[in-house]
């Protein structure tokens, strides 16, 4: 296909090729996901089951053709990359979890016990990242994917757009992530369950940011 000049035609960049899906793979269970921990950046292995998770997690991902793979630098997330087929996946310094301050290591019930009323979504956490703070990173991660592609959220119009690009990374962050693709507050994030080891994609329905596929 020839290079286009000119406004893009739907779902496509100024470049002619696909306007890009971003596919998000969180990482496998750890002690603290299972048992309902806050674990934000504490720097936890898998468990057995975690990794059995990520190795299964292959079959979503088997026959795409990823111009760019992305990991949290937590090992958790690295790990899961390597399990899932990508061990030489970019490691993104500021893919991390959302860092949990005084709830880290803390069970989100027993967190719920002591204020009922209380919502990581409204109520943020004590002496940790703000809600904004996480989205920013969330947004670094959309340009870097999004590059060349003539949207809003593109900062280098100069870049080879990719087609298909794959962040592995945690839960939190990942939703607050679709929520960003989607154009809304990194608040509704919330809406986004998300299981450990699932895979999930966004992309474009007619020029406009979709979700395509969601806890595969």
């Amino acid at each position: 296909m020839k290079p286009m000049t000119g406004a893009a035609t739907p779902d496509r960049t100024p470049a002619g090729t696909p306007l890009p899906k971003l596919w998000l793979l969180r990482h496998g269970e750890t002690e603290w996901s299972r048992d309902g921990r806050y674990t934000g950046l504490t720097d936890l292995s898998l468990t057995q089951h975690g990794e059995e998770q990520a190795l299964a997690a292959r079959e979503h991902l088997e026959g795409i053709d990823f111009g760019l793979v992305m990991t949290s630098p937590l090992q958790r997330a690295v790990r899961t990359a390597e399990l899932a087929g990508f061990p030489d996946a970019e490691v993104l310094p500021f893919a991390h979890e959302w860092d949990y301050g005084d709830n880290e290591g803390r069970n989100s019930a027993t967190v719920r016990e002591e204020n009922p009323g209380y919502l990581i979504w409204n109520d943020g956490v004590p002496n940790g990242e703000t809600l904004d703070q996480v989205s920013e990173r969330a947004d670094r991660v959309i340009a870097r994917v999004q590059a060349g592609c003539g949207t809003p959220a593109d900062r280098d119009p100069g870049a080879k757009p990719v087609e298909n690009a794959l962040l592995v990374a945690h839960g939190h962050f990942l939703r607050i992530v679709a929520a960003r693709w989607l154009q809304f507050g990194g608040i509704e994030g919330r809406h986004f369950v998300l299981g450990t080891a699932a895979v999930c994609a966004l992309g474009w329905d007619k020029r406009t940011p979709a979700i395509v596929h969601w806890n595969l």
